[in-house]
């Protein structure tokens, strides 16, 4: 370990997951060298605290620790003055969809508490990063979708019909809050800002089946549980359209208790700092992003798909 005065800017370890709906865009947009699976890899875990998935640091003299081991030692002073641990409080991922993902919820806290069985709250956002096309989103419900419509639906091809359904494009975000039905379609690259929480609740999975020739598991009672059929909002962010002449920063998640995400269209240096009430992530999504931070473990280059823990 190092002292506090020493900590500096930290990369992660990517850890890989299989999944039967993977795709090969992270190897073809970011030129990713992946493990040989039997299955796809869907997700980059680039940052993450969870008892089967650990980050190990990637670069400087703490290279080689665990993220857990780091907070055990200097909590807040990575996370921020506010952190009450002990796990870090997000997962960081890339979704790399080659098919198209379950339809599915996650639970807000009321609702993991009633479910129990060790079920997480899970608020999340997706930001577009490559698409192939005709690829799209599925995110809420219709406001012409009653619970009832939804219900009977469960078990045919009508449940689409239920569903608001976006083309997914490059730039733009979602706000998927807790009890939002959704799914992403095949074709798409994203990135995903999460609660540390790996609670999912499967409603449709298309008919598929999986390596075994069987259908994987559904959660209908806890999904009928978890979902709020009274927000119909719209969870697209449309993303920023015109050329930066000069650097913009965009809000994309401002109200959100649990993480804000901006979206910052850099053109020359842009300077900034953390204020010791949280940490900040930064993610290079389309070029490198030099980092010029204090002493010699702070000059770096973030890579595109690369994320940062700035302390």
């Amino acid at each position: 370990m190092i002292d506090r005065d020493q900590l500096y800017p930290l990369l992660f370890e990517p850890l890989y997951r299989e999944a039967m709906w993977g795709g090969t865009m992270l190897a073809e947009h970011f030129g990713r060298q992946l493990p040989h699976t039997e299955e796809p890899i869907g997700e980059a875990w680039e940052l993450a605290d969870r008892e089967e998935a650990v980050s190990v640091v990637a670069n400087g003299p703490l290279a080689g620790i665990s993220l857990r081991d780091l907070l055990a030692e200097h909590g807040r002073d990575i996370v921020g003055d506010r952190f009450q641990g002990p796990r870090f409080p997000l997962l960081i991922k890339l979704i790399d969809a080659g098919r198209r993902l379950s339809l599915q919820v996650h639970p807000d806290a009321a609702a993991a508490a009633r479910l129990g069985g060790g079920a997480e709250p899970k608020t999340e956002m997706w930001y577009v990063v490559a698409v192939r096309p005709g690829a799209k989103i599925m995110a809420g419900l219709k406001s012409s979708c009653t619970r009832q419509r939804f219900v009977d639906s469960l078990n045919s091809a009508r449940i689409e019909d239920c569903l608001q359904s976006f083309p997914a494009l490059p730039g733009d975000a979602y706000f998927i809050n807790a009890g939002c039905v959704h799914s992403i379609g095949a074709g798409t690259l994203l990135l995903e800002i999460q609660q540390n929480s790996d609670t999912t609740y499967r409603i449709s999975d298309w008919g598929r089946l999986d390596v075994n020739g069987k259908p994987r598991e559904l959660h209908l009672e806890q999904a009928l549980a978890s979902i709020s059929f009274t927000d119909r909002t719209n969870p697209r962010i449309v993303g920023v359209v015109d050329a930066a002449g000069h650097n913009r920063k965009f809000p994309i998640v401002n109200r959100c208790p649990f993480f804000r995400v901006d979206d910052l269209r850099l053109v020359e240096e842009w300077p900034d700092r953390t204020d010791g009430s949280s940490c900040h992530l930064l993610t290079a999504i389309d070029q490198p992003v030099e980092l010029a931070g204090r002493g010699r473990e702070g000059q770096m280059v973030i890579q595109p798909g690369q994320t940062c823990l700035v302390p």
